[in-house]
């Protein structure tokens, strides 16, 4: 299996600190070997990257980067609760990704995948999911793009 430390030090990426819930929940909930991440959102350093729906506002390659900072930052949550280790990852189980739509736009899939070939990229073969790619008129703090994560440890 890949070493996600030295992927994402590959990549460029440095893990940044876990993101604060914005409201009344907790950033994950261990149970079993399953780690369940609370929805991110595409915050760098405090601020959103993108609001707004696509493509109307951002474009499906912003989005997708978003997406993949949405990724990033579901990578912090999980590595604070195992004592910033990834290596004890085994699999990701599952990514929703939640994407702020124009009406009639079909292309959600296409902005899930920033999330979903970061995850091959950072774990390899243990970073292919099952996944959905939800449109939706809105999202918290008018974010553009909101993922979850299911891992297994």
């Amino acid at each position: 299996m890949h070493d996600p430390h030295a992927e994402l030090t590959r990549l460029g990426l440095v893990l940044p600190a876990a993101p604060k819930p914005v409201a009344a929940y907790v950033p994950a909930v261990r149970t079993g070997n399953l780690i369940f991440v609370s929805g991110q959102l595409p915050m760098s350093s405090g601020q959103l990257l993108a609001t707004g729906p696509v493509p109307s506002k951002i474009s499906i390659e912003d989005a997708q980067k978003a997406a993949r900072q949405c990724a990033l930052n579901a990578l912090a949550v999980v590595a604070d609760q195992l004592g910033g280790d990834l290596r004890k990852i085994k699999r990701v189980v599952r990514l929703g990704v939640f994407v702020q739509s124009d009406d009639r736009f079909d292309g959600q899939p296409k902005v899930a995948n920033g999330a979903s070939e970061f995850m091959q990229e950072v774990f390899g073969d243990a970073g292919r999911h099952a996944r959905a790619a939800v449109g939706t008129n809105a999202l918290p703090l008018d974010a553009t793009v909101e993922v979850e994560v299911i891992f297994e440890v």
